[in-house]
């Protein structure tokens, strides 16, 4: 079976990534407008305002007499490439196979549209039609209300949707996008009866095939091929071979990178959190219903504000684990916003994650359900953004013989820990499994003191003989030791050298004294009690 692909069409871009970033303005008569300015062109409608006689093309001055209510509002260059980036989420949702369209060009200025490879689907959507349906629902949920069409090439799939543009504006907001199938083989056979309109022909060849009283895909078809290119060139070949819908295409590639970005401009500047927050929980409203439409995660988060005054902060806020909980990244954000604030108002502001698969945590079958899996995480994060990256982990033993050496590592899942327990039972011995705990006389615990705690010592004679600290005061009446430990020769900031004793003083302590050969100093390395 041949290759289908399938195309997501937006037909008023402008329009719906305004809607989308506010929406609070869905259902009132609003315009989009190529810049400020009376006489700037109307780029695109709101189907209430084109229900109150506003009609393109027109400019702005035009489209204020023809309705008296409408809000007038300046196109956005990084609301609309978010919105074509969404488009792209939408596609990737159904397809692992899928690419943005290249922009069109002239009246169809406003459009946007994504290619996806769709086939094989029928495992999936049960048809070619259940698949162009969920393409369709998963799109408006994001807020891009689309025409779905699904065709044997790029070109033919994008005609199929454009299809449908008539009536676009006047059809209700709750209704769900059209949806158009053009069974396999039959790309010719649809395209005959089409408008030539439809194949976006370049000005001249337009104008010739009207000449030629060309005014349907058909009739160029019943033409003379060769005559045709004979007089019209090049332009007329690639027109024909849409026509006939020959031609194979490579499938769409797969998308390199899953780093999601959404921006917002401010309407004037702000120096408080507050009205920022507002924002901000906005932008990462879309952001995570993105990343949840493709099945990822939020693994890094970066904020970047645009300053007053040309300036650029960024803030890069850690995540302890993929998340789409939105409560979760504005807390985490706001942490980083009050450690850090911003040096000049802000006038705009950007959101950019790595998407990374949600991880699932497999629950124990014979135990009560406890606290949702993530919430460790959350709260992981939020101490984080409160310490500081790096600041928040399980202890662990490091590759040094440094005394009291460690690092910090993430928190393991239950799951995790579930695992490591099953290894160390199948690696153990059963000799060793049950061998009883050997026999103490005495039972002494070491507690360490971190950090030391610094002593005066005189240690006259080469061994201690009293000290005096916060810990232990007093004469030395017994002592053990020196044990010494020393490296990290190579490096002046890793190389140590230590003398350990072990002391009683007359008030009755034992203590680990510590004696730093490098600086010079005492100081109680830890209790024994």
């Amino acid at each position: 079976m041949a290759g289908r692909i399938a195309c997501l069409l937006v037909p008023d871009l402008p329009w719906v990534a305004l809607v989308r970033a506010q929406p609070e303005r869905a259902g009132r008569p609003l315009a989009v407008t190529a810049g400020a300015g009376p006489r700037v062109d109307v780029l695109a409608l709101s189907p209430e305002a084109a229900r109150r006689g506003v009609r393109l093309p027109c400019s702005a001055a035009q489209a204020r007499a023809a309705c008296a209510e409408l809000e007038v509002h300046p196109a956005s260059a990084a609301l609309e490439d978010a919105a074509r980036r969404a488009l792209l989420d939408a596609a990737l949702s159904v397809s692992p196979r899928a690419e943005l369209a290249p922009p069109a060009t002239a009246l169809r200025a406003g459009e946007a549209a994504v290619f996806l490879d769709a086939s094989g689907i029928e495992a999936c959507f049960g048809s070619e039609r259940g698949l162009a349906a969920a393409l369709s629902a998963r799109a408006r949920r994001l807020g891009l209300p689309a025409i779905v069409a699904v065709a044997g090439s790029r070109a033919v799939a994008r005609i199929a949707a454009r299809r449908h543009l008539r009536g676009w504006l006047e059809r209700p907001a709750a209704e769900a996008g059209p949806v158009e199938v053009v069974p396999p083989g039959g790309d010719a056979a649809f395209l005959a009866p089409l408008p030539l309109e439809l194949l976006d022909p370049p000005d001249a060849l337009a104008d010739a095939c009207t000449r030629f009283g060309v005014r349907r895909v058909g009739d160029l078809l019943r033409l003379p091929r060769r005559a045709l290119l004979a007089r019209l060139g090049a332009d007329a070949a690639r027109l024909l071979a849409v026509a006939l819908g020959a031609g194979q295409e490579p499938p769409p590639p797969v998308p390199p990178e899953t780093r999601l970005e959404e921006s917002a401009e401010l309407e004037a500047p702000v120096d408080r959190l507050e009205p920022l927050r507002f924002v901000l929980h906005g932008l990462l409203s879309r952001l995570a219903a993105r990343l949840e439409c493709r099945g990822l995660g939020c693994a890094e988060l970066e904020l970047g504000l645009r300053l007053a005054g040309g300036g650029r902060a960024v803030r890069r806020v850690g995540v302890a684990a993929p998340t789409v909980d939105v409560r979760v990244l504005l807390r985490l954000t706001a942490l980083a916003l009050e450690a850090h604030p911003p040096e000049a108002e802000i006038e705009g502001a950007t959101v950019a994650a790595e998407g990374r698969p949600l991880r699932g945590d497999q629950l124990d079958f014979f135990r009560p359900a406890g606290p949702p899996p993530a919430l460790l995480q959350r709260t992981l994060a939020e101490l984080e953004a409160l310490c500081g990256p790096g600041r928040v982990g399980a202890p662990v033993v490091v590759d040094t013989h440094r005394p009291g050496a460690f690092a910090l590592a993430p928190f393991a899942s239950a799951q995790a820990q579930r695992a490591d327990r099953a290894d160390g039972a199948r690696l153990a011995t059963p000799d060793r499994v049950h061998e009883p705990p050997p026999p103490y006389a005495h039972h002494v615990t070491v507690r360490a003191l971190r950090p030391p705690v610094p002593a005066r010592v005189d240690a006259r004679g080469g061994h201690p003989r009293a000290l005096e600290s916060a810990v232990a005061r007093g004469r030395v009446l017994q002592c053990a030791g020196p044990w010494r430990t020393s490296g990290g020769w190579w490096s002046d900031e890793e190389r140590y050298a230590f003398e350990h004793y072990d002391v009683v003083t007359s008030d009755g302590t034992a203590a680990r004294l510590r004696y730093d050969a490098d600086r010079l100093t005492w100081a109680i390395d830890a209790v024994y009690d």
